[in-house]
């Protein structure tokens, strides 16, 4: 059993103190007073009280008006045995979810408790692993938390296609076997990367019947035969970044225009043309372009852009300069994100100019379809794809969404984004993903308002000068609710500090910028 904080509150203050957590949710846990963000695209309300019992939303009731002392007889009565949070003056949001969230890397050198703690410290309560070390790696994980035996958010499992088969997938039948096998296995869905068009459509077909969810990364290898549409037509529940858009969007060629030196092996070579697919693509708003989008919200398809994750092919001296990395990033991951011809995502091969501003043009062509997709009623969710390219665990989650701001969403539509879109392509949304009576308590609670500025949502905080001419940090999100524990974010951060300082003290390392 692993040491767990959990945060009992008497009397509006907070007494921490360090159990084994091996029992469910308090018998009542009550919120008082804080600004309530649903995710649902409601705008803010409050002062609230929340009651919470055995981790379920038994209440939510308005007890105030802003700036107005609260009546306490308007408040919710608090049980023998009940426990309190005094939120005056903070606001509470759903607990985030990472669609797109690997759990660790061994090639990076990340272990589960590293990762855990940074996704919880910045409010993520639910991930869905697109593949992994394995499905009984990820299970054992998946099951650990669940009887909050370890310090996890709710781990939702997908198979890489194909993980673990002997003699690899060679025909539709091998595709079937194996796609039922997975399920038998425990879980919850499928990641693909694609194959031969008619093994993709047995293995889509047989995983839809089976009742499993799926993503797809249109990996180059398989996409001039099999884009977006023909997974999104073949019954894939969610796409995975953007490969496979702009193909099934190309009007005058059905192969992108790769030079003839292009060698898929180097990854330079990758991400550089990558940079340059989406100008080869049906202009915006054409009729082409408007006929793909169409198709794709007529079949309810789920995009999940992971911008974060290629902001370093635009800007690559922000991504490897980013404040947190000193602190928390260890000596392991920093040293696989350096230039390198094997690690994959480390293509700073000699990254230039030229690179950076053909992404830079990729990300307004990629943005503009993402936002009008989400206009047309499209359901985009937020995902990161950590642990690669200088984007470290938590911190890159927030840094979509300030991506997915930055693609036109509006702050509210952001928290949905994040919240209660995850939930509905999870098939979840009847259990968390907003605040609402009767589903579990994912709860996030942060003292500054994140749609004012979502960069208090970071466990740096933001940047304020204050009345004082002080310059000081505010925000880092305060408390995450995630299982009917409460975690002080904070200290989870601290721990990570300590994990990262022991790590660099062994080694003798000190960060450095490559090249130096």
């Amino acid at each position: 059993m692993k040491k767990l904080l959990y945060f009992i509150v008497f009397n509006f203050s907070l007494i921490v103190s360090a159990q084994e957590l091996s029992k469910g949710p308090f018998s009542q846990l009550i919120i008082r007073g804080a600004t309530l963000i649903n995710g649902n695209g409601a705008p803010p309300v409050g002062p609230v009280d929340l009651v919470i019992e055995d981790d379920r939303i038994m209440e939510i009731r308005t007890v105030g008006y802003p700036g107005i002392e609260i009546n306490p007889k308007r408040r919710p009565k608090l049980k023998n045995g009940g426990k309190e949070i005094d939120a005056t003056g903070m606001y509470v949001l759903p607990g985030f979810i990472d669609m797109h969230g690997h759990i660790g890397g061994e090639s990076q050198g990340a272990d589960w408790d590293y990762v855990f703690k940074l996704w919880l410290a910045h409010g993520i309560t639910t991930i869905r692993e697109p593949s992994g070390r394995g499905i009984d790696y990820s299970l054992d994980l998946k099951k650990r938390s669940e009887k909050n035996e370890i310090i996890a958010p709710r781990i939702i499992t997908y198979t890489a296609f194909g993980q673990g088969s002997k003699n690899g997938i060679n025909t539709p039948e091998d595709a079937i076997r194996w796609v039922q096998q997975n399920k038998k296995n425990g879980a919850d869905g499928i990641k693909f990367f694609g194959a031969e068009p008619n093994i993709m459509k047995a293995a889509l077909a047989e995983n839809k019947k089976l009742g499993l969810g799926s993503a797809c990364h249109h990996a180059q290898m398989s996409v001039a035969r099999w884009n977006v549409l023909h997974s999104a037509r073949a019954g894939l529940t969610s796409m995975e970044h953007w490969y496979g858009l702009p193909e099934a969007l190309f009007e005058d060629r059905t192969i992108q225009n790769y030079p003839h030196d292009f060698n898929y092996q180097n990854e330079q070579h990758r991400f550089e043309e990558a940079g340059k697919l989406w100008e080869q693509a049906a202009l915006p708003y054409s009729d082409h372009w408007n006929s793909v989008m169409n198709e794709l919200l007529e079949l309810d398809f789920t995009l999940d852009p992971t911008f974060n994750i290629y902001e370093a092919s635009r800007d690559l001296h922000r991504a490897r300069r980013a404040e947190w990395h000193e602190k928390y990033t260890l000596p392991s991951l920093w040293k696989f994100y350096e230039p390198s011809k094997i690690s994959h995502g480390s293509y700073w091969h000699f990254w230039g100019t030229e690179q950076e501003v053909a992404w830079k043009n990729n990300f307004k062509l990629w943005m503009t379809f993402i936002n009008e997709y989400k206009n047309r009623g499209g359901r985009v969710t937020t995902g990161s794809d950590s642990g690669f390219i200088y984007q470290l665990y938590g911190f890159a989650y927030i840094r979509e969404l300030e991506l997915l701001r930055e693609a036109g969403f509006h702050p509210l539509e952001i928290i949905r984004s994040a919240t209660l879109s995850g939930a509905e392509a999870l098939g979840m949304d009847q259990k968390i993903g907003s605040i609402e009576v009767g589903k579990q308590a994912d709860l996030i609670l942060v003292e500054e308002n994140p749609l004012e500025n979502l960069k208090v949502l970071y466990g740096t905080g933001a940047i304020k000068l204050n009345d004082n001419n002080e310059i000081i940090r505010v925000g880092g999100v305060k408390y995450t609710i995630s299982n009917g524990v409460v975690y002080d974010s904070k200290k989870l951060l601290k721990s990570v500090e300590d994990m990262v300082h022991k790590a660099k003290e062994k080694e003798g390392f000190t960060i450095k910028q490559p090249g130096n």
